[in-house]
């Protein structure tokens, strides 16, 4: 897990988050939970809840990991439910604008 969030770490678009103040939670089924906080153009990223997330996303950690090696759809992963969403789901749709592939 700690690869894939190393992998968010450097992928992260500080440009695509400039102006935003968002919390996006992760629950995985097979590991600790996480949270991102993007706040205007920075990035942090911790372990546990947060009491107050803009969009939970719930997953296996290989669910993450594909979407975020491009193996797996991030849409498709959300319409065959390996992928939940709950909250601001539209802000799930700018995760590949925040973290491209590089």
């Amino acid at each position: 897990m700690s690869q894939t969030l190393d992998t968010l770490r450097s992928r992260f678009n500080p440009d695509a988050a400039q102006g935003m103040h968002e919390i996006f939670q992760f629950h995985f089924s097979d590991t600790e939970d996480h949270y991102v906080v993007i706040d205007d153009g920075a990035l942090d990223i911790q372990q546990g809840e947060h009491e107050d997330p803009s969009v939970s996303l719930s997953m296996s950690s290989d669910t993450l990991k594909g979407i975020m090696t491009g193996d797996i759809n991030g849409m498709t992963a959300f319409m065959t439910g390996k992928l939940k969403a709950t909250g601001n789901i539209m802000l799930a749709t700018r995760l590949t604008e925040l973290f491209p592939e590089k």
